[in-house]
């Protein structure tokens, strides 16, 4: 409960909207930090910050950082091949400060979700590989997709997971 005043009300409400916008920003931040360093991919990038209504000074910290003049962890970009409940290729895009402990999480949220992890290339030869992320070559039917929209979306809640694609029709 949120106390009988108006402000406690509306304290709890911001909190939790700049909950959210920080994970946004924390994932576009580093979305952007990966372009400026491989040189692929910044103007998406930044596009996707400036539509989320991210800050100037984050996005040229961001790229800063991809530079090498900012200071902060190394990131590592990883994209994991995996397959949701009834078969469906999943591909995710992680961009980390820790290779091990994203592959651990991504491993477990996977597995505890009714998937299981693919071999590299067992998902990928679905999917052809764009500018801004993949599209299915081959699309899958599922009648009851609940169980694969509820394991998408909780991938796609964890802080280090940029975008999932899925060759779901």
């Amino acid at each position: 409960m949120s106390g009988h005043s108006k402000w406690s009300t509306i304290k709890h409400k911001k909190a939790a909207n700049d909950a959210v916008k920080g994970s946004v920003f924390t994932k576009l931040a580093r979305a952007i930090t990966v372009a400026a360093r491989t040189g692929r991919g910044m103007n998406l990038a930044v596009e996707k910050a400036r539509a989320a209504s991210m800050p100037r000074d984050n996005i040229d910290r961001a790229i800063a950082k991809g530079m090498g003049k900012g200071e902060g962890e190394e990131l590592v970009e990883l994209t994991i091949e995996a397959f949701a409940p009834e078969g469906i290729a999943v591909i995710i895009e992680v961009i980390t400060d820790s290779r091990n402990r994203a592959v651990a999480e991504i491993r477990n949220l996977i597995e505890k979700n009714g998937g299981r992890m693919g071999e590299p290339g067992s998902a990928m030869y679905m999917f052809e590989k764009l500018e801004g992320g993949y599209k299915p070559k081959y699309t899958m039917e599922v009648k009851g997709d609940i169980r694969v929209q509820e394991f998408l979306q909780i991938m796609r809640e964890n802080d280090d997971v940029q975008e999932v694609y899925a060759n779901l029709e």
